[in-house]
């Protein structure tokens, strides 16, 4: 089995400001994190939210990572995965949990090793906890899913919310992912920020050959990304996190900070934007 980890740094807003294209792409975003029989972590110094993905050719289990300090990953964390590939096995704490494209199984701090069984592709998203919370299997059915936008804005989409208060019980974490429907591109304008918490992005379902343009930067200072299927964003508390994509595409989206309210944003008037 092959474990990798990388490391990146926080930096502010004005920093940001200085860096060109390969310099906002170093810092914020996350390519290459598919790999067959790999198991691919970011440590983002936001919040210590961790992100990566585990591709299992047969089996990858998840156990120690010492960027964390601890003797187990899960000793002082929660977990959320997010199934984009076909139906599959997950094993916690003794336990076998099946499952199918679109379903995201929360773990709670604790829970001990995670082993992936293939032919399962998963995304996976991290953050510190201090209580523990019960290990779920999310389905499509138990989501929260909310419509949100308009053809004539070219927004229409459906936000479906699987490790929220409403629907699972977790520490910090919060976690979902947002779905275009036909013709419509963008999320999410007029954007927002939200200072207490950290985010982060996974762009996938993106048809070959289009991209995504992802914008960040503060509100008065926007840059944007062009943005691959299956790849990552890291979103810092300070910057604005919207996009449009050349056709329709699906991004999940995790927030880590100081509260789990999903509605807690900043939100930034159209004039506003430069």
């Amino acid at each position: 089995m092959t474990l990798t980890v990388q490391t990146r740094y926080a930096i502010d807003p004005q920093t940001a400001k200085t860096l060109d294209t390969e310099g906002l792409r170093d810092h914020f975003h996350v390519g290459g994190l598919f790999q067959t029989g790999e198991i691919r972590l970011v440590y983002s110094h936001y919040d210590r939210l961790i992100l990566g993905s585990a591709v299992p050719s047969d089996s990858l289990t998840l156990n120690h990572v010492a960027e964390t300090g601890t003797k187990t990953f899960l000793e002082r964390r929660e977990m959320g995965l997010l199934n984009i590939g076909e139906t599959a096995e997950v094993e916690v704490a003794g336990a076998r949990h099946r499952i199918a494209k679109g379903e995201v199984l929360y773990i709670g701090m604790g829970a001990g090793p995670v082993t992936f069984h293939a032919p399962g592709r998963f995304y996976l998203l991290s953050a510190p906890a201090h209580r523990a919370c019960a290990t779920k299997l999310v389905t499509f059915e138990m989501a929260r899913h909310v419509e949100l936008g308009a053809p004539e804005t070219a927004n229409e989409r459906t936000i479906h919310q699987f490790i929220h208060p409403e629907v699972v019980d977790s520490c910090q974490l919060v976690m979902g992912y947002t779905q275009f429907k036909p013709g419509s591109l963008w999320n999410t304008m007029p954007c927002h920020t939200h200072d207490r918490r950290m985010e982060a992005y996974l762009y996938f379902d993106v048809p070959e050959g289009q991209r995504v343009f992802h914008f960040m930067g503060e509100p008065s200072e926007t840059r944007h990304m062009v943005i691959a299927n299956e790849e990552a964003i890291i979103s810092p508390p300070w910057s604005i996190h919207a996009g449009a994509g050349t056709a329709a595409y699906t991004f999940c989206w995790a927030m880590a900070g100081d509260n789990v309210d999903f509605t807690d944003m900043d939100m930034i008037a159209m004039e506003d934007l430069r």
